[in-house]
């Protein structure tokens, strides 16, 4: 693990970086203690994740986020061939009454229930697999994981989801789901108020390029 987390973009008011799998967001902070978090990505799940530089655009992100106005891409290779070419799954998610570390959007659930809603469309089918581009419009705990476990495609490697369709190909250990674009209305320089419009992007890893290899 690299000691200083890759800088895809920064500013005076924020900064975007490509986080890598297996380390939390506070890994982050611990290399970069100036930043001020704003949104988390899983454990397992990289790519990009927004931090503030100051308070004013802290609460500038987190209100943009709680409003649906970060358009956030993930890449995620998923079991079995997507039959429609794209679609919206519009499942409510609520805590696992058996097994609490899941986000259940079928099942018998606990605790409150929240609205969930995740557009997607397939990139590219594979024999048995499917490439798929996900938009996340609400951002509930395990979101792209559990509503594509609901339908019957579960997130590749995701030992929590996958179930009986539990494969890592290409040596995987981690679940296929990487934060590969985000796109948001940004501060301006002077102050929180809305600047320029910025597309930010980070590039698929080596560990879920060698697992895509495999199976095309």
């Amino acid at each position: 693990m690299n000691a200083q987390p890759e800088i895809i973009y920064e500013d005076n008011n924020l900064a975007a970086i490509n986080k890598p799998y297996g380390v939390n967001f506070d890994w982050v902070l611990g290399a970069r203690p100036d930043l001020l978090p704003v949104h988390r990505l899983d454990k397992d799940t990289s790519g990009i994740i927004l931090f503030a530089k100051n308070m004013a655009t802290q609460e500038y992100l987190k209100k943009m986020f709680q409003n649906r106005e970060i358009k956030k891409t993930y890449l995620t290779l998923v079991v079995g061939e997507v039959k429609d070419k794209e679609g919206i799954i519009d499942l409510a998610i609520g805590r696992s009454k058996k097994t609490p570390l899941k986000r259940v959007a079928i099942g018998e659930q606990r605790g409150k229930v929240r609205e969930a809603v995740t557009e997607y469309k397939a990139k590219k089918r594979m024999e048995g697999f499917t490439l798929v581009e996900a938009y996340p419009k609400t951002g509930r705990t395990h979101q792209i994981r559990s509503h594509f476990a609901a339908i019957g495609h579960p997130v590749v490697c995701d030992k929590l989801y996958a179930g009986k369709r539990f494969v890592c190909p290409g040596g995987l250990k981690r679940q296929f789901l990487h934060a590969a674009a985000i796109e948001f209305t940004a501060p301006s320089e002077a102050s929180a108020k809305e600047g320029s419009r910025l597309r930010l992007e980070a590039d698929l890893p080596e560990d879920l390029e060698e697992a895509l290899k495999q199976v095309r």
